[in-house]
Formats: C-alpha cells, structure tokens, sequence
C-alpha cells in the first residue's frame, strides 16, 4: 500500500511540472475604430496565458489567430477571454476575422534569461 502511494505522489509531481505554467494576469487589449490597443504584446516563451478582449466596436468582431489557433466572437460592449500557449520564441499574428486590414496585431513569445 505504501508503494501505490509513493507512486502516485510521484506520477501527481511529474504531471504538475510537466504542466505548462499560467501567467498570473490577463492580458487587457481593447478593440475600438477596428483596431486593436494595444496591438503588440510580449510574454514570455514556454508559459500559458490569458488575452482578455473587450470590443468597444458598435460591430460584432471575430477575434482570431491561425497562428495562436483561437477564433472567438465579441459582439459590441461584450469582453471574451482567450487562452493560448505555451509558445516557442516568436512572433504570432492575431486579427479580426471580420476587418482583417485593419485590426491586426502580434504576440511575441521571448525566452526569459
């Protein structure tokens, strides 16, 4: 019994660390005029993390990376929030599906020393 015991603590530790970790706040970007604020973010490389969106449009939005792989709607007024991560060191692109020349806007992933 104590075996299965010792072993499931074990198999429980490994999974936690294997566990990407979240960052502890939100992201905060607003969508106003079609255009995303701010319109560059960075966070850190191999970390989980929250994109919260609030649309300030008087349109429905269609937040979206192919990059990130999220698509989600904000109808006017409304805040949706996306997870996305862990990413490799880079620049990802996200968008608004429904004015993709005007609201557009980067994510890069940078590698803490």
């Amino acid at each position: 019994m104590r075996h299965v015991i010792i072993l499931r603590c074990a198999g429980l530790a490994a999974l936690l660390l294997a566990t990407p970790a979240v960052a502890q706040e939100p992201i905060h970007l607003t969508v106003k005029d079609h255009h995303f604020t701010p319109d560059h973010v960075n966070v850190p490389a191999g970390q989980r993390f929250l994109i919260s969106l609030t649309n300030q449009d008087d349109t429905t939005d269609e937040f979206e990376s192919y990059d990130l792989k999220f698509e989600k709607i904000v109808v006017p007024g409304g805040t949706i929030t996306v997870h996305a991560g862990p990413l490799h060191p880079g620049t990802y692109k996200f968008f608004d599906d429904y004015h993709p020349d005007q609201a557009t806007g980067t994510v890069t992933a940078t590698q803490e020393p």
